[in-house]
This record gives C-alpha cells, sequence and structure tokens, in this order.
C-alpha cells in the first residue's frame, strides 16, 4: 500500500517524535521494578494475505480489497480494552505477525504502538517484530516500518532454492528473498530473523546444506529452522495424500536437521529453544516470553493470550481466543471494545503441562526453584521453567551454560541409558509432544509452538538432547 508523501511524512515525524520522548522519560525517571504479573507481551494478528501458502494452516484471509483504517481503529481498540483487562503496567515486546502484517500500511504499525504507549509503559528499547515477505517488504517500506517504530523483522524466506518456493507457493523467488534480506540488514542491523524450512517432499540433504551454508554467507544474527508438517486441508496435504507428492521422509528430515544444527554451531550460534539459533544474544525476547509462559496479550482476528485479568479483578490466569473471521471480529470489536471468542481459565494442571511443555523446548530447561509463572498470587503452583536469575536473554547469551544438574532437576528420570532404542531423534518425539504440535496463532489449538506464537509447521527433532542427556545439548 502507497501512502501520500505528505501524510506518510507527518505520521513517521510523529512516530519518531514520539520514540524521542519516551527515550526523554525513561533518561529522566529511572524505571522501577514491575513484577512478572505486570508485565506482558502483545501480539498483534494482521489475518490478510496475497495468496494462500501451499503449507499454510493459519488463520489467513485472501481479500479482494482491506478496509485498513476500518482494521486499524478496531486493532487499536482492543489493545486498549485488553490491556486494561489485564492491568499490566509495561509492555515489554510487541510481535506484528499473521497472515502477511508488511502487507499493513505502516500507519497501521504506528497507531498500535501509539495507543499501547498511551495505555501502558512501552520503554524506548521494547523489542518490537514484524513479520514480513520478500514480495511485500521493498526497501522504502521496510524504512518506513522502522520510522514507525519496528526494531527488528522476521523474514520467511523459507528455502533458497526457486523449484521449492513453487512447491510452497510463495511469491517470491530466492533472488528477491536473498535482496530483501540484505535492504533488512542494512536498516535493521544484528534485529535481522530468517526462517528456513526442511522436511519438504523429495528434498535432499546435501542441496538443502548448501542452501544453509548459502544463507549463513549472508544472513543476520537469527535463524529458524522448521520441518515442514503436513496440515490436512491445506493443498500440499492433498497433494501428498493423492499422490501426487511423495511424503516427506522423517528420517532425512532429522538427518537435515542434525547436520544444519552442527553447521550452525561451527558458525557461532547457539540452540536456545529447539527450532532457533541466535549469536551475538540477538534470541527473540518476544518468543523467549512464550517459552517462559510470561503473559501475552493477543489482539487481532484468532490471536491467541495468556494472562490474568487483573483489571476486572481477576487472579486466574486465562487462555484467551479472538473471532477469527476478520468481519465478525470487528463487528465485536465495535460492539463490545473487543473480540474474546473464548476464555478458558487455566488450573494449575494445566499451568504444569504448558511449563512443561515449554521449559523442554529451550536449553535453561525445567527446575524447582521457582519462576515468575508459579510463584506468588493468583494460584500458581511450585513448578518452574527457569531461575528468576536466569531467565532473561542476557543470560541465553552468555557463553556458560548453567550446569545441567540444576537445569532439569524437574526431570531426573530420564538419564542417558534411556537413549539406548531412541538414537535417532524423531522416533520418541511423537510421542512425547504430539499434543503440543503447530497450533494455535490462527485460533487452531492450544499452546503455541511456532515462534510469535504459532504455526502450521514446527520441529522435534532435537528435543530428545534437551530432555534425555545429562550434558547440555551443544
Amino acid at each position: 500500500m502507497k501512502l501520500p508523501r505528505a501524510q506518510a511524512s507527518a505520521w513517521a515525524a510523529a512516530a519518531k517524535m514520539a520514540q524521542r520522548l519516551r527515550r526523554a522519560e525513561c533518561a529522566e525517571v529511572s524505571p522501577s521494578p514491575v513484577n512478572w504479573s505486570q508485565r506482558a507481551a502483545l501480539y498483534v494478528h494482521w489475518p490478510y494475505c496475497e495468496k494462500r501458502c501451499s503449507y499454510c494452516n493459519f488463520n489467513k484471509y485472501i481479500p479482494r480489497g482491506v478496509e485498513e483504517a476500518a482494521v486499524r481503529r478496531c486493532l487499536v481498540t482492543e489493545a486498549q480494552t485488553l490491556l486494561g483487562l489485564s492491568g499490566v503496567q509495561r509492555v515489554e515486546s510487541v510481535f506484528f505477525g499473521g497472515g502477511t502484517p508488511s502487507l499493513a500500511s505502516p500507519h497501521t504499525v504506528a497507531a498500535v504502538l501509539e495507543a499501547v504507549a498511551q495505555a501502558t509503559d512501552l520503554p524506548a528499547d521494547t523489542e518490537v517484530t514484524l513479520e514480513a515477505n520478500p514480495t511485500s517488504a521493498p526497501a522504502s517500506k521496510l524504512a518506513a516500518f522502522g520510522a514507525a517504530g519496528v526494531n527488528r523483522l522476521s523474514i520467511g524466506l523459507q528455502s533458497l532454492d526457486d523449484t521449492e518456493l513453487q512447491l510452497l507457493g510463495r511469491t517470491h523467488s530466492a533472488s528477491e528473498g536473498l535482496r530483501t534480506l540484505a535492504e533488512a540488514r542494512r536498516l535493521f542491523p544484528g534485529r535481522v530473523s530468517v526462517d528456513l524450512m526442511l522436511g519438504l517432499p523429495a528434498q535432499r540433504v546435501g542441496p538443502w546444506l548448501r542452501q544453509l551454508e548459502e544463507l549463513l554467507r549472508c544472513c543476520d544474527d537469527h535463524i529458524s529452522l522448521y520441518q515442514l508438517s503436513l496440515e490436512r486441508g491445506t493443498a500440499l496435504f492433498t497433494q501428498v495424500q493423492q499422490g501426487a507428492l511423495p511424503a516427506p521422509d522423517p528420517e532425512l528430515a532429522a538427518e537435515m536437521f542434525l547436520e544444519g544444527r552442527t553447521a550452525l554451531r561451527e558458525a557461532g550460534f547457539r540452540q536456545y529453544e529447539v527450532s532457533n539459533f541466535t549469536r551475538n544474544g540477538a534470541l527473540s525476547t518476544h518468543n523467549w516470553t512464550y517459552w517462559q509462559c510470561g503473559q501475552y496479550i493477543g489482539i487481532g482476528p484468532g490471536a491467541h493470550g495468556r494472562f490474568v485479568p487483573q483489571g476486572a479483578g481477576g487472579h486466574v490466569r486465562e487462555a484467551r481466543i479472538q473471532t477469527l473471521e476478520p468481519d465478525n471480529w470487528m463487528k465485536e470489536v465495535m460492539q463490545c471494545g473487543h473480540g474474546t471468542w473464548k476464555c478458558i481459565p487455566l488450573g494449575k494442571l494445566e499451568l504444569l503441562e504448558e511449563v512443561l511443555a515449554m521449559g523442554l523446548r529451550t536449553d535453561v530447561g525445567i527446575t524447582h526453584q521457582g519462576s515468575p509463572v508459579f510463584v506468588g498470587r493468583y494460584g500458581r503452583a511450585g513448578l518452574s521453567v527457569a531461575d528468576p536469575s536466569t531467565s532473561t536473554p542476557r543470560c541465553l547469551a552468555s557463553e556458560n551454560p548453567l550446569p545441567c544438574a540444576r537445569r532439569v532437576t524437574a526431570v531426573p528420570a530420564f538419564q542417558d541409558t534411556v537413549l539406548g532404542p531412541f538414537r535417532k531423534p524423531c522416533h520418541l518425539l511423537p510421542s512425547i509432544l504430539r499434543g503440543w504440535g503447530q497450533k494455535g496463532r490462527g485460533g487452531h489449538g492450544y499452546l503455541p509452538t511456532r515462534p510469535s506464537g504459532m504455526g502450521s509447521f514446527a520441529l522435534y527433532p532435537s528435543l530428545p538432547w534437551l530432555i534425555l542427556q545429562r550434558g547440555p545439548p551443544y
């Protein structure tokens, strides 16, 4: 979407002024500690796409036209309503996902961030991530998103092979993807993440590794490796089911992942979560909130959230799902201030399940020392995802991880001897975490698996190293 030059200049100047004011306020007033129950991440779902990729089952729509001003007003209204309901005093990260949020106007991003800053504390250095597809993110628009307040990009390259990109239904070529990555790194140095998929039909280890090696020559400091998950109702699922394409080989996918992990480690990356690798401390603060079971508020059609509604006097953490269909969601927001479709109070058992599923995804693991999720008020029990002193991104950026004895004290029954019949990781994983797989962002399921919330492809192959080995998984 192109904006008139005068209008674009006006909102860009306003956004920069707001950022300067927030920095000035932070400099003048030393920040007071804000406890866990008063902090949250914010996920913003933009549900529209140019086309549906062949593997995707997210909550997304291909509209003939979008009344963006109306969508923007509803996003702003729902953000204000749910922030007030949550009672949080600080938003620590914002993630614009979809769909294809890079199709939205930067004005929409600026408006949402300004609404958040007016409703609660939004520090000037808050991580603000936007998912971008190469064909909808020319350099001029990326720069405009930066002026609107975005300071981190997540680029869905998915593959560097044009034949594979066509198979996946992507609208960009490999060269266009690399060109977008170069522009993103120029505009957001050290703050660009890229996605690379593996385990596609007929894909082979050698060619995929060459893609990864090419990506390592031009990437930034964060890479996500995702294994394709064939989802019922997608074009790719139908093609495989009808025999038009071979089914992905899980053994080859496991080999790709293990070889890819080795290449990433040799390039200085650390695997801080099952499918996410970082160097120079550039991990995703927003996704880390998910994996530490922190509070997060979801706005937009089909968005998920988990928070305690303290603003309404609540004391129990709730799982919330917003209405899926955009037009119905907008009607509800205009009538009620929000479009919450389901609101499910979470008991201690559900909370424990989330802590186990999320904690085992990270290289910090699970301990009994006490965490912001389960210690304190609002009916939390006494299990943790990580020590409070070690659950921050800065800790993960260090080169000296915690001794494993502290990291896995909650699962002492798993020892090296268990690995005997399960040397191939994919043999064990389906029975461990199948119930937590690839659902959530578009209202399709229960727990977030993909960063930012969730997706129709996820990666499990390295998890036994996080669960079963005494030594660190690197």
